[in-house]
């Protein structure tokens, strides 16, 4: 099971430690933080005690306005749970109780200066990356006018040079060689690089190249949303290519299924500007429009 540590959370966040500091260790392994509302009640039979445990003002307020037995009660009663840490937000104070039961028990107690709502979205995001489900892919990935797209075929194909001709038309590298897809939810597939070929383009002939430093930041992108899977072919002269493609295929990743399209390779052709026809053409279908329905259309029209 992936994880991440609490010192790992401290870091990302720049979070004050009140508490536990020798406890930053403990893993996290749920994606979701949580807000103990009912708990604070006595009602523990659905209590996420693996998840992350926010505190904002309405739970500390809460806890403020008890008194000290009542407060003991409810906190002692939580922590003997042991969740991974504590978060309170919003720099508040008074928590003299709190730091003496995660002390306790061994807890880490953090503190940010965010709100809470804003905190959560963005915990809830860097743990969802961090702890979801991965693989690793031999291609490219480029983002396309904000369209992310998978380039995949076999090696020496011409991916890294396609996407070296979209990087200088204004698009954005992703990743080159090794593609890292993240299912981040059961229908978002999210694609990234593997952290050592960050920014880096690998051209037949010429070498390794830093696509940042030769065309700029706008060239690099550190990830992107994955909605289409291009596959480059060799051109093969009795294929049927002008097909009207009425029923989409698919690749599935992870148990998401991606539209997949095929572009066979000859020399003259432009194959990028093949792949941003296809981008384009992918943002008009979410739009409700499809070029190849309208053309049925019109010669349905005809025979009537």
């Amino acid at each position: 099971m992936k994880s991440v540590t609490v010192k790992d959370l401290v870091e990302r966040f720049s979070l004050e430690i009140l508490a536990g500091h020798s406890e930053l260790h403990r893993p996290i392994t749920k994606t979701k933080a949580h807000r103990p509302g009912l708990e604070f009640v006595g009602y523990f039979e659905y209590f996420p005690q693996a998840h992350v445990q926010l505190l904002g003002r309405k739970e500390i307020t809460y806890l403020h306005k008890l008194s000290e037995n009542e407060r003991n009660l409810h906190i002692g009663n939580i922590v003997k749970y042991h969740p991974p840490c504590f978060v309170v937000t919003r720099s508040q104070e008074g928590l003299k109780y709190l730091k003496k039961y995660c002390e306790e028990e061994r807890i880490p107690l953090l503190r940010t200066s965010a709100p809470t709502s804003k905190f959560q979205d963005l915990v809830d995001l860097f743990l969802s990356k961090s702890l979801a489900q991965e693989i690793a892919v031999h291609g490219v990935c480029v983002n396309v006018s904000g369209i992310g797209i998978l380039l995949r075929g076999k090696s020496g194909v011409g991916k890294s040079e396609t996407a070296h001709t979209l990087i200088r038309r204004g698009h954005r590298l992703v990743a080159d060689d090794i593609v890292v897809l993240k299912k981040i939810s059961p229908e978002t597939l999210l694609g990234t690089h593997n952290g050592k070929t960050k920014e880096f383009l690998a051209l037949r002939s010429v070498g390794l190249i830093n696509v940042s430093r030769l065309y700029g930041r706008k060239a690099f992108q550190d990830e992107t949303r994955i909605v289409l899977d291009i596959e480059l072919t060799k051109w093969q002269e009795h294929a049927l290519n002008n097909d009207l493609e009425l029923e989409p295929t698919f690749t599935d990743y992870m148990d998401i299924s991606i539209p997949h399209i095929e572009i066979q390779l000859q020399p003259g052709r432009d194959v990028a500007g093949l792949i941003e026809a296809a981008a384009n053409s992918w943002y008009l279908r979410q739009q409700g429009y499809s070029a190849a329905e309208e053309f049925m259309q019109r010669l349905q029209s005809d025979t009537d």
